[in-house]
């Protein structure tokens, strides 16, 4: 299956929290960082997920949020710290590319927060994704 999803980062379930219908999957990713996802009970039993299954968490790009230094008191959970390495502005969106460990995320943000964040290569960002925008594949 291919997808139009860029967002596709390696790693491995560590623990899961099941709740009423949803539950908190936490995944080492291949460098080093701690991503959750909230996902169905549903889809935590239809991929087979334990501890230690090998998943890929997806994420769209209009879902990662960049800021310039960590954010305290917001309830975002997952924010990677990362640097810039290209920027592609038109008229009024813009996407960023920005190495994490293990891998790259593409977030599509508004020309105006590149300009006001003063983004360009070599930025250090952090980015931020809810834990509710992070789908989880089975490898």
């Amino acid at each position: 299956m291919t997808l139009s999803i860029r967002n596709q980062l390696p790693g491995t379930v560590t623990t899961i929290t099941p709740g009423e219908a949803m539950a908190t999957v936490k995944v080492r990713l291949t460098g080093g960082q701690d991503l959750t996802a909230a996902i169905t009970l549903e889809s935590v039993g239809e991929l087979g997920l334990t501890q230690g299954s090998p998943v890929r968490a997806l994420v769209k790009s209009t879902e990662v949020s960049l800021a310039t230094a960590p954010v305290r008191g917001v309830s975002i959970r997952n924010q990677l710290p990362g640097k810039v390495t290209a920027v592609t502005t038109g008229a009024a969106m813009a996407t960023v590319k920005v190495a994490v460990e293990g891998g790259v995320l593409t977030s599509a943000i508004t020309a105006d927060a590149v300009t006001e964040l003063a983004l360009a290569a070599g930025t250090p960002v952090i980015a931020l994704i809810k834990s509710t925008e992070v789908s989880l594949a089975k490898e």
